[in-house]
C-alpha cells in the first residue's frame, strides 16, 4: 500500500508539477515570463467578460431581455 501512495507523489510532483517548478525556477530571472500562465488567464476571462456584455447588449437593445422581478418563481 505504501508504494501505491508512492507513486501518487512521484506522479504529481516530479511529473505532473515540473512545468510549474520550470517557471518557479524562471521568476528570479524574468517575473513576466514566470506568470505567462497568470497573463493567458487574465486574457481568457477577460474577452469572455466582453463577449459576456456585448451578448447582453444584444438582448438588451432587441428588448427580448425579461427585467421583470417576477421572473423567476422564487421572487415571487
Amino acid at each position: 500500500m505504501k508504494a501505491f501512495f508512492e507513486g501518487i507523489q512521484y506522479l504529481f510532483v516530479d511529473i505532473l508539477f515540473a512545468p510549474l517548478d520550470f517557471l518557479r525556477s524562471l521568476e528570479l530571472s524574468s517575473w513576466f515570463v514566470a506568470n505567462t500562465i497568470n497573463w493567458i488567464f487574465m486574457i481568457i476571462c477577460a474577452s469572455a467578460m466582453v463577449y459576456w456584455i456585448k451578448q447582453l447588449q444584444i438582448f438588451n437593445d432587441a428588448g427580448t431581455e425579461n427585467q421583470d422581478t417576477t421572473a423567476h418563481s422564487f421572487l415571487k
